[in-house]
């Protein structure tokens, strides 16, 4: 019978690369995480890894029970919503994932409407970057969590999750000129930190327009971005949530770029009561904000 814990570190192998990744996304040391693989290949009884020096890939047998891996585990976190469904109340700790902006305008009337309906739930919010939530969702770190792309950086989440739409908004070119992207050219421009999809976006969004950006200043604060492009510092790339009227010599200009949010959990999640709560807030609060899910763009 194979081992459900070591056939997760082989899934956590296939998403995240190394062994090393898995170590630290799990806890683990390198070397458990090599031992635990190991005596999976034996029971398994086939070659599972292809091993030259310090790096690892998997076999096509490997690839194989992944897949098989990812069913296995979407049944277990089913059959866990099927127990908890059957309580009378809603227990427990949910881990919710969001980005930074939007904090005010979705998590905090969630928050507020969850621990009024369900006190008995022990909520626990934690801002991340949208391109790190599909591996915290699958590590275990968060249970539910808010999935972004742009029309020049579309979504990839991989394997393992189940995603709905909640939210469409327009990309503004704030500047202190108004104007389309091709027109700032030779402006300094305000991105996120390398690595993240604000800052893929203002990339692709330039060489759309045909020329790369000068990036001078890096910032993952919609409000800090606004507050440079303010002081004539550079020009940038905002969402709806991300607008903010206390910039008054800011100009926004409306471009033909969307960003859309999706609400992301783990497989089989989305029966378990406190998961069914958590979306149905997110998508009353993304209903206030006056827009609507866009599940064809």
């Amino acid at each position: 019978m194979l081992d459900v814990r070591k056939l997760r570190l082989l899934r956590e192998l296939s998403h995240r690369g190394t062994i090393a990744a898995v170590a630290d996304a799990l806890t683990y040391t390198p070397s458990a995480v090599s031992q635990q693989l190991s005596a999976l290949e034996r029971e398994a009884g086939v070659s599972l890894l292809e091993r030259s020096g310090r790096r690892v890939t998997l076999t096509p047998a490997a690839v194989s029970l992944v897949a098989h891996t990812e069913t296995i585990l979407a049944s277990l976190q089913a059959a866990s919503a099927d127990l908890v469904s059957m309580t009378s109340a809603l227990t427990g700790t949910l881990r919710i994932g969001v980005f930074p902006s939007a904090v005010s305008a979705l998590l905090r009337p969630a928050l507020v409407g969850l621990s009024t309906e369900h006190p008995g739930l022990h909520l626990m919010a934690s801002e991340i970057d949208p391109a790190t939530v599909p591996d915290a969702l699958r590590g275990g770190t968060l249970d539910i969590a808010l999935l972004q792309e742009y029309d020049h950086v579309p979504l990839d989440a991989g394997s393992g999750l189940e995603i709905e739409p909640l939210l469409t908004e327009t990309v503004h070119l704030a500047a202190l000129t108004s104007g389309p992207i091709a027109a700032h050219r030779g402006s300094a421009w305000i991105a996120g930190t390398p690595g993240t999809l604000c800052h893929v976006l203002t990339l692709r969004a330039c060489e759309a327009a045909g020329f790369t950006p000068g990036i001078r200043h890096h910032t993952d604060d919609f409000g800090a971005v606004l507050a440079l492009v303010d002081a004539g510092q550079g020009v940038a790339l905002v969402p709806d949530l991300g607008v903010r009227g206390d910039t008054e010599a800011v100009l926004f200009t409306p471009l033909e770029i969307r960003r859309r949010t999706f609400v992301a959990y783990r497989r089989g999640m989305g029966a378990h009561p406190a998961v069914t709560a958590a979306r149905q807030a997110l998508q009353a609060a993304a209903a206030r904000v006056g827009q609507s899910p866009d599940p064809t763009s």
